[in-house]
């Protein structure tokens, strides 16, 4: 999952080829919906993750891997 900041909070999704985006894109203007979004995909828990989700969050700009179910899965490749 990524996400960046321009006039709101843009989120995106990615297989792990880092090039292909599924197509469901989600809009934020409260950048804590981009902590839950990536708590409910399964983002890893360590602090070093947090972290680094946090940092994009305070630049605007980031990426974290998340472990997405069979069912969220289908929900993001639905058009």
């Amino acid at each position: 999952m990524g996400f960046q900041q321009r006039d709101g909070w843009h989120v995106y999704f990615m297989l792990p080829d880092l090039k292909t985006h599924l197509p469901r894109k989600l809009a934020y203007s409260d950048p804590q919906k981009i902590l839950e979004t990536a708590r409910r995909g399964g983002m890893e828990t360590s602090l070093e993750s947090k972290a680094a989700l946090e940092h994009g969050i305070s630049t605007g700009r980031g990426g974290v891997w998340l472990s997405l179910n069979d069912e969220q899965y289908d929900r993001l490749v639905r058009p």
